[in-house]
């Protein structure tokens, strides 16, 4: 199929391009036409971003074993709506993600029903629990994209160094989830004005700063590749900056939850407010927003979490940790970092698809001829408010539900195919 798309407005940072112009696709690919191209579908942007489709480094789809409360198809839906292309899976599924023959199982499964491009990460330890190092070596044969305990951090330091040897022999990039567990002492929410406002035990900044030291450390020790998961702690951003002063091969994610709210934003013992980790202090949320802007943190991921509504109802003591993102992502982006003067539209691009591409090395992200046809257009300014009843994820776990926000794709092509036409999937 040949698809024209005219007159947007093209914003493609990996070659350096914000400016209006014609983009073309012939089986599958990008191309740069010569001469007459005779288009089978022509859409008009006109008004509308066109970008690279996005790539999340950080989603819980929960297939295997937990498609109560998400599964492939429902998960990769809600991601073609909030505009991503290429999504990474995390390995805390049931049976946990740490062998090979999982691994290939899940992709044949992912090939029958996934909607866009889906790539598995593989779990550092067998079944989560931190003791015995699982067979990276024979999961990235199977077609792993990186590793990483996400949910929980490998607490024994000497295994943590093991896994991140794996890694580096592998080559490939330790995804790091930083907490330690003992330091959290049984805390439901971010120690602060929330937890003093409802009585409850405290998470403190400490139980990520530590951690992500300790990760930094190892990763300069080794060798190997460190991405850093939903940082949240103005602590943990002074750590990225001086691990990058001092040339450690260290990447950071945040999330939106994490530059648009703090703990401040927590008036009811609401359990859509609880995720991992918590809503932080103000001095947080303003410190991660700075680290966007100056390129500290260079990935906006959403750490997707679906849970059923079961799991979410009571308050913080009973309710799980999880917000659902693929979905409220873009908006949130734009209304709060693009609207708000801290990114530029291609600085938030880059941020979403051409540096998480980096980082797992992969052809995506950009719109350089020849690669996938992986494109968004984005209806940028159209205000509406997000409302759960229309997602396409099985989880409505959110806080943001009715919040007013601008940003919604309009189209989505996955390797030349259109997944969403006119605002809904094809």
């Amino acid at each position: 199929m040949k698809i024209l798309i005219k007159n947007g407005r093209v914003i493609d940072p990996a070659n350096d391009v914000d400016d209006i112009r014609d983009i073309y696709v012939a089986d599958g690919v990008i191309i740069s036409p010569a001469g007459d191209f005779a288009a089978d579908k022509v859409i008009d942007a006109a008004g509308m971003w066109v970008t690279p489709g996005f790539v999340d480094l950080h989603v819980h789809l929960r297939d295997p074993g937990l498609t109560h409360k998400e599964d492939i198809k429902s998960g990769t839906a809600a991601a073609a709506m909030g505009g991503y292309t290429t999504i990474c899976a995390m390995p805390n599924t049931k049976p946990v993600m740490d062998n090979p023959a999982l691994v290939k199982e899940t992709y044949e499964k992912i090939q029958s029903d996934a909607l866009i491009n889906v790539l598995i990460i593989g779990a550092a330890t067998c079944e989560l629990k931190g003791e015995t190092l699982a067979d990276i070596d024979g999961m990235k044969q199977a077609g792993i994209c990186a590793v990483s305990e996400d949910g929980f951090s490998i607490l024994d330091s000497l295994l943590t160094k093991k896994a991140f040897v794996a890694c580096a022999k592998a080559d490939l990039p330790m995804f790091s989830h930083c907490e330690d567990l003992k330091l959290v002492n049984g805390g439901v929410i971010n120690e602060g004005v929330a937890s003093e406002r409802f009585g409850m035990p405290g998470i403190s900044n400490d139980s990520e700063d530590v951690i992500a030291v300790r990760d930094i450390i190892l990763a300069k020790s080794t060798g190997a590749r460190l991405h850093l998961c939903h940082v949240s702690t103005k602590g943990s951003v002074d750590i990225i900056k001086a691990a990058k002063a001092l040339n450690v091969n260290i990447t950071a994610e945040c999330c939106p939850h994490h530059f648009t709210l703090s703990d401040e934003d927590i008036l009811t013992d609401d359990g859509n407010y609880k995720m991992n980790p918590p809503l932080r202090s103000l001095e947080d949320k303003k410190a991660i927003t700075e680290a966007l802007k100056d390129d500290t943190i260079e990935i906006i991921a959403t750490d997707h979490a679906p849970h059923h509504e079961d799991e979410k109802t009571g308050g913080f003591k009973s309710a799980m940790n999880g917000i659902v993102g693929l979905e409220t992502a873009l908006p949130l982006c734009i209304t709060e970092l693009v609207e708000g003067g801290v990114l530029t539209p291609s600085k938030l691009i880059e941020k979403m698809a051409w540096v998480p591409a980096k980082v797992l090395g992969i052809k995506a992200g950009a719109l350089t001829p020849g690669y996938p046809a992986d494109i968004a257009i984005i209806d940028f300014n159209t205000p509406y408010e997000i409302d759960i009843s229309k997602f396409k994820s099985k989880g409505k776990n959110t806080p943001f539900n009715g919040k007013k926000v601008k940003g919604k794709i309009g189209y989505l092509i996955k390797s030349g195919k259109i997944i969403v036409n006119e605002g809904g999937l094809k």
